[in-house]
């Protein structure tokens, strides 16, 4: 029993730590995705855990607050802007994006913002679920004191 507790404890806390890398924004595309320079290569890569409004989707209707998401994710992320990467168990999502987690080099996380600010709601697809607890709490706040999105839509 002792073992299975240390192995869980362990697992939990390096995940936290997970491997991180430095890229550069080449564009946003819509609030929760952008393509990056990551290690010489052109990526498309989708965020971790949140879920803006469609403002781009091909067979689906712009969604309430999916101007403002997006909006805001291009203000945040102009084009040469540097970001630290960093991802989860799973690196890629059935359309090929990199899975990651966003960071500004200042410290700001784009995935925690987007939902403090009511720019998403939470998305947690097992296994890159490393903040799901936080983003559940994070959105708790924004809904209840109806930040962004969850006052208008």
């Amino acid at each position: 029993m002792l073992t299975i507790i240390s192995s869980l404890s362990s697992s939990c806390a390096s995940r936290q730590q997970l491997p991180s890398d430095v890229a550069s924004v080449i564009r946003v595309i819509d609030g929760d995705t952008v393509v990056l320079r990551l290690q010489g290569a052109i990526e498309s890569v989708r965020l971790i855990g949140v879920d803006t409004p469609e403002t781009v989707h091909p067979t689906k209707p712009v969604g309430c607050f999916g101007p403002e998401a997006s909006a805001f994710t291009h203000s945040v992320l102009k084009p040469k802007t540097q970001v630290r990467v960093q991802r989860d168990v799973e690196a890629r999502d059935r359309y090929q994006r990199l899975l990651v987690y966003l960071y500004l080099i200042d410290g700001t996380f784009i995935n925690q913002e987007l939902l403090r600010l009511g720019f998403a709601r939470t998305m947690n697809i097992a296994p890159n679920t490393a903040f799901a607890t936080k983003f559940a709490s994070i959105e708790t706040v924004a809904r209840e004191n109806q930040i962004g999105l969850w006052l208008r839509c």
